[in-house]
């Protein structure tokens, strides 16, 4: 049984190997010519979710979007500071942050089975993929076609494959740490 400050310890350390697999993550991208790349950060936000629960989760998420804010370069591209989280994708790095907790949430009501998974997950996904779209079309001032046309449809098959992966890391990992990591 773990102390109370051993558990904050571990809890602290498992929120920031997170937000460094998220940096990580980020960086194994494909740039898209509109500025919104395809990249790993969103299974990252999933695993987050699902393996440290709604609130580890979504601190991990926030001390990510937080380095990124203060201008270290976690986000895709290497890039950072204010003019990267404010700028015209800076919508998605924030709904990373919703993905990890909806993920964790809804992983904690549905199970942890490959579907129910995978159905907290893409509410995780669509969260994000709302706000992004929302800040994207406030910057740009495009309508929603364009922006759906440009910021979600392009990104749909690799965040599914992204999706059905860490549903099944997840599984994986739970069979081999049978207590949980947190």
């Amino acid at each position: 049984m773990q102390t109370s400050s051993t558990a904050r310890v571990r809890h602290l350390v498992l929120c920031a190997l997170f937000a460094a697999l998220t940096a990580v993550c980020s960086q194994i991208a494909i740039p898209m010519p509109w500025g919104v790349p395809i990249n790993l950060a969103v299974f990252a936000a999933c695993m987050a979710g699902s393996m440290l629960g709604p609130l580890w989760g979504t601190v991990s998420l926030v001390v990510y979007v937080a380095l990124a804010a203060i201008g270290v370069p976690v986000l895709a591209g290497f890039q950072g500071g204010p003019a990267a989280i404010f700028g015209k994708t800076g919508g998605y790095a924030v709904g990373y942050i919703l993905t990890a907790l909806l993920t964790g949430l809804l992983a904690r009501v549905l199970g942890r089975r490959f579907w129910p998974l995978c159905l907290s997950m893409a509410v995780g996904c669509l969260a994000c993929y709302a706000l992004g779209t929302q800040w994207f079309i406030i910057l740009t001032h495009s309508p929603l076609e364009t922006a759906l046309t440009l910021c979600v449809l392009p990104y749909l098959p690799a965040d599914a494959l992204k999706i059905g992966l860490a549903a099944l890391l997840t599984i994986q990992l739970d069979r081999r740490l049978p207590h949980g990591l947190v």
